[in-house]
């Protein structure tokens, strides 16, 4: 209550004085300032490993005040570029793991973006590849890349060195479009053999470019289910296995060894239960750059050719390999499904929503409920914001 002698009489509107008005302002405006503060200084910290080498789940007074304070001018410009390329990218590519990425926080939530990113350009360097030997060459430069970032030295050299060699090699054989992915790529907590067998992976795609003259499944890339559940292995089981590491790396629960080599072993089977729906969705998109994923004994099996595949990727036959290919996806996500339960509590919520996510593309399929765009089966926002809803509520 103002005392009389201590007030201009005047009101704002009825029972709203002005200097109650004023009061009510001033005090809001320092509340939200402190939260863009608070905001921004979380942010700094999480953005810059650089000036923060570590990040504390609930920093400091002192330290969010060293972050608030800290010139603008000891910002890493690239790597502000480079995160910011790495979002665009995911937003364009895949609106299931761009919605997942949202329910992740902190440093993980920046090196998961990371790592896609690294993963989409390596993958549209092959495809977009006009010639077989073109696409050879890019994934011998992605290979010397890795041996650059993972050398096999046993004595310690000098790290400022190494980057130095890095650097260069990217700048000299990568757009600069493409240069960011691959210079932020958290190697130091990622192990190599994931991303090898990724390009082996790219590999197998090389060898659709042969059959675009042969038009024939006599040398067909994958002849069967073993070597269907190879190529998912290496193309979307070792991203999974990543993505595991980074959990691993960033969780503040100990996991043992034992509960490590089950998580990635789980992880690895859900991949592949999320390139069969990829597989599925994009039967009518890959027969347009010469692609079948539907193994060779399948088409046998039903008298159908690699070319009329190429031709016509829809129709009956086309919808029985899809439902075949579907049952196999939720065969290897309900054998999987039981032991991502056991990931840390931090990550398991937000790993939930992007595995669902994808799934629930696998339902649409199957229930036929879907909509067709440039190609692609594709589900309607809500939809995908109903299914991260329940995986955050579970």
């Amino acid at each position: 209550m103002i005392a009389s002698g201590t007030k201009l009489n005047i009101y704002l509107w009825e029972g709203l004085e002005i200097e109650e008005a004023i009061f009510f302002l001033a005090t809001n405006i320092l509340v939200v300032f402190g939260l863009v503060a608070f905001d921004y200084s979380i942010t700094i910290i999480q953005s810059f490993p650089n000036l923060f080498p570590s990040s504390p789940e609930l920093p400091s007074p002192t330290l969010l005040m060293r972050a608030l304070l800290i010139d603008s001018r000891h910002y890493d410009g690239e790597r502000v570029a480079g995160l910011q390329s790495a979002v665009e990218r995911l937003k364009k590519k895949s609106r299931s793991f761009y919605l997942a990425s949202a329910t992740f926080s902190g440093r993980m939530r920046i090196d998961l973006i990371l790592l896609y990113s690294f993963c989409r350009v390596a993958d549209d360097l092959v495809d977009n590849a006009e010639t077989e030997i073109e696409a050879c060459q890019w994934i011998n430069k992605l290979t010397r890349f890795l041996e650059l970032a993972y050398p096999q030295h046993e004595k310690k050299q000098d790290i400022s060195k190494e980057q130095v060699i890095i650097q260069k090699f990217v700048e000299e054989n990568f757009s600069h479009s493409s240069q960011s992915a691959l210079k932020l790529l958290p190697t130091r907590y990622l192990s190599p053999k994931p991303f090898y067998d990724l390009l082996d992976g790219f590999k197998t795609d090389l060898k659709f470019l042969e059959l675009r003259q042969e038009k024939s499944i006599d040398n067909f890339p994958i002849t069967n289910e073993q070597d269907l559940e190879l190529y998912a292995l290496q193309v979307a089981g070792t991203v999974a296995e990543s993505c595991l590491e980074l959990a691993f790396y960033h969780s503040r629960t100990k996991i043992s060894l034992n509960q490590r080599i089950q998580l990635l072993s789980a992880g690895k089977r859900m991949g592949v239960a999320l390139q069969y729906v990829n597989i599925c969705r994009d039967i009518e998109t890959d027969a347009k750059i010469g692609r079948v994923y539907i193994p060779a004994l399948w088409l046998k099996e039903e008298g159908i050719t690699y070319e009329r595949i190429l031709s016509q990727p829809f129709g009956p036959a086309v919808e029985k390999f899809r439902d075949r290919l579907l049952v196999l996806a939720f065969k290897n996500y309900h054998e999987a499904l039981g032991e991502m339960a056991e990931l840390p509590s931090e990550v398991r919520s937000p790993m939930k929503v992007a595995v669902e996510s994808y799934m629930e593309i696998a339902r649409a399929l199957t229930e036929k409920s879907y909509i067709v765009r440039d190609g692609r089966a594709i589900i309607p926002i809500w939809r995908r914001l109903r299914v991260a809803w329940r995986a955050l509520s579970d």
